[in-house]
């Protein structure tokens, strides 16, 4: 007879092979995959999907949770380091495009109106917003970042700079991240201009 425990370590292999498996998809696919291949990959019916996560949003997010979580620590790390605060800002921005280009669909999911990912939002304003406020605030402090640049109008953009489509892939996405982020130094004064 299976014991409790070994039921929920069953449970716990299932969640870890879905969440796998549905990273891979993702990637391959986007975060519209079909389920029956997120199950297909996993070895698993799709009726044990939907125990584990009832909707697709339960799924993205439990997907990049994480890796979400991983983006927001290397911005402390970031701010540890003796380098520049705009480039840590930069190294961090470069990372998060980094992350969302290659996660198919997660740029266009993060600015989605559609209110079953608003884990997915929440998700993000906890932990990326703050992090990103974090590195504008020692850029601003440093006199290297504009102090009127949003954390969170910046993240916006950025994911809306990060959706790829025919014609825009990673490369064009990261080289305009480039030139948004030029625009949040702050200029330096040219000799004998004032500044406005």
């Amino acid at each position: 007879m299976e014991t409790i425990g070994a039921r929920q370590a069953g449970r716990e292999r299932n969640r870890a092979a879905l969440l796998d498996a549905a990273a891979a998809v993702f990637v391959e696919q986007g975060v519209n995959a079909p389920i029956r291949d997120i199950a297909g990959r996993a070895g698993v019916g799709l009726g044990t999907v939907y125990r584990h996560f009832p909707t697709r949003a339960d799924l993205v997010t439990a997907v990049y949770r994480h890796q979400i979580e991983e983006c927001a620590s290397l911005a402390v790390t970031l701010l540890e380091q003796r380098i520049p605060p705009v480039e840590a800002l930069e190294r961090w921005i470069a990372a998060f495009v980094e992350f969302l280009v290659t996660k198919h669909g997660l740029g266009a999911a993060l600015q989605s109106e559609d209110p079953s990912l608003s884990s997915l939002h929440t998700l993000m304003l906890d932990e990326l917003v703050p992090a990103c406020a974090s590195l504008l605030a020692a850029g601003a402090e440093a006199g290297e970042l504009d102090a009127a640049v949003d954390a969170h109008t910046l993240m916006r953009a950025i994911g809306n700079l990060s959706i790829l489509g025919p014609g825009y892939q990673r490369a064009e996405a990261q080289a305009m991240v480039e030139r948004l982020l030029i625009g949040c130094r702050v200029t330096p004064a040219v000799p004998g201009e004032e500044r406005s």
